[in-house]
């Protein structure tokens, strides 16, 4: 009997896979530089290799470096490197290898888990197939494979089949309380922003559930059957986590309304769908020389804004399947009031594409289906657009993967460092090898990761204006040796003032590790 042929969609899918498991392999022979965020966590994981206790992280104390002091840290949550520690634990791997591994395995988990999800919300499986190849060109989809992003991948990874989940269940049961409660510890185990998505899923099941309902009191009722475990599901996370430290919710800023304050979220669905945010190097937060000033990065903002409006209220309009037409707007209503709350505290939440992108990935079958519907020359230039997406995402992958692969400095992490060259990297891990009493100070978290032996202190980059919070940089007393590495720009007013941040130490002597680092050392 022959073999049933694959369909169309199957190959897609196995294509899909097939490019993906390549470079999760390309990965793991040379992994990915770091996000800061991450690598804040490896640093809490190397100190619970050391012995300290769960999410615990040991530094220096400020007041007094020969002692310690430890810090629960709650400001991330633990999946980003919780996931990674696991595969480090099972397969001896290194660092930047275990966070590779977790790429790899949450890039497929994501490509499937949304591909069901489309196909349970009622999509062929053609359309389903070619809204998760929609995703995967998108230069979010290949931001891991150059910096390791730590919960953003970790929360593809989890929410197509925590939205399949949702979709899924047709009756009040405890089986749904369960699913609520335990969605919500994993989902905010891997980005605690995930707590938004909770509520806008438990608000969708909500409304579903009940639409057939005519009473008052079976509305009341299936609130209480979702509403109590997804708040047990709060609680437990407030009491055994974010209540032990400082989180973004603890900080925020007046009260400032401004055009993007509403606007960056309510355009989320073009922002994010194409890209837009990530090809024009952020519109309205940028590390990078910004590609647009302020004031037409909010123009393109308010325009992606209208559009966004303009696109759901077709997919309304036009998609037949009602449980993805109800969910995709009450998670976007969701998303707008709470992250436009947000930018109106100004809480610590940048203006990112990226914390909006769970939007992107529901709108994609809704877009794929209007685009299924439109005459040929509108599908080419559809075609042409997505083309232009995908090449931009292989020019930024590619060339960013051979240089952590060949141009950025390794050490013990195995994470490909952006800032430190390999002589400098070299240097500094010897002197580590010879010294057990030791404290290095860098400017990049990254960079402690390399450190097996000494304790470390990461200090905030020294901005052009040579102005800082003299509090936040100075740490008293004395230790064993202080070695201070600086990029070699910092020759002048800002080593100084680097030096003057360790009051108990004297008598510094520079070193030129290479031509972009110095060393500046006291015994």
């Amino acid at each position: 009997m022959l073999k049933q042929k694959l369909q169309p969609h199957q190959i897609i899918l196995l294509v899909m896979s097939g490019i993906v498991f390549i470079m999760g392999i390309m990965l793991i022979i040379a992994p990915a530089a770091i996000y800061p965020d991450p690598s804040k966590g490896f640093q809490v994981m190397r100190s619970m290799e050391l012995g300290s206790a769960f999410n615990i992280s040991i530094k220096p104390d400020q007041n007094d470096i020969s002692k310690n002091t430890s810090e629960f840290l709650a400001w991330w949550s633990p999946g980003q490197y919780l996931v990674p520690y696991f595969f480090k634990l099972i397969l001896g791997v290194n660092t930047g290898q275990a966070s590779s591994i977790v790429t790899l395995l949450f890039s497929l988990f994501g490509i499937y888990g949304f591909y069901f999800f489309f196909k349970k919300a009622g999509f062929t499986p053609m359309i389903s197939a070619l809204s998760v190849l929609f995703i995967v060109i998108q230069l979010s989809f290949f931001t891991p494979y150059v910096f390791y992003n730590g919960g953003e991948v970790l929360l593809f990874g989890y929410t197509g089949w925590f939205l399949y989940g949702c979709i899924a269940f047709e009756k009040i049961s405890w089986k749904l309380a369960v699913f609520i409660f335990a969605a919500g510890i994993i989902g905010f185990i891997c980005k605690s922003s995930f707590l938004w998505m909770l509520a806008a899923g438990c608000c969708f099941l909500w409304f579903r559930l009940s639409l057939g309902t005519k009473d008052i009191a079976g509305w009341i009722k299936n609130g209480l059957w979702i509403g109590i475990p997804a708040v047990l599901s709060l609680l437990t996370i407030s009491h055994f986590y974010l209540s032990k430290g400082g989180n973004p919710s603890t900080v925020h800023g007046s009260i400032k309304l401004a055009w993007e304050t509403f606007g960056f979220p309510l355009a989320s669905p073009i922002l994010t769908a194409f890209s837009i945010d990530d090809l024009t190097s952020g519109l309205l937060f940028h590390d990078d020389p910004p590609m647009f000033t302020y004031f037409w990065g909010i123009i393109i903002v308010l325009i992606c804004s209208a559009l966004s409006i303009l696109l759901i209220w077709f997919i309304v309009k036009k998609v037949p399947y009602k449980n993805y037409v109800l969910l995709l707007v009450v998670f976007y209503v969701v998303m707008v009031l709470f992250f436009g709350q947000s930018f109106l505290r100004q809480a610590n939440i940048s203006y990112e594409a990226r914390h909006l992108r769970l939007i992107g990935l529901i709108v994609a079958p809704g877009i794929i289906y209007l685009i299924s519907g439109l005459q040929t020359g509108y599908k080419y230039l559809f075609y042409f657009v997505c083309f232009v997406i995908a090449y931009s995402s292989y020019k930024y992958f590619v060339p960013s993967y051979f240089q952590n692969k060949t141009t950025s400095a390794h050490g013990y992490s195995g994470i490909a460092q952006l800032f430190i060259d390999q002589p400098s990297l070299n240097y500094i891990r010897n002197l580590d090898r010879q010294n057990t009493n030791a404290i290095f100070v860098f400017t990049s978290p990254d960079l402690s990761l390399e450190i097996e032996h000494n304790r470390t202190i990461a200090v905030e980059a020294i901005g052009p204006d040579v102005a800082i919070d003299f509090d936040e940089y100075v740490y008293k007393g004395h230790a064993g040796p202080l070695y201070i590495v600086l990029p070699s720009d910092y020759i002048g007013p800002k080593s100084t003032i680097m030096r003057k941040c360790f009051p108990g130490y004297k008598g510094f002597k520079m070193t030129m590790l290479s031509n972009g680092y110095i060393l500046w050392e006291a015994k």
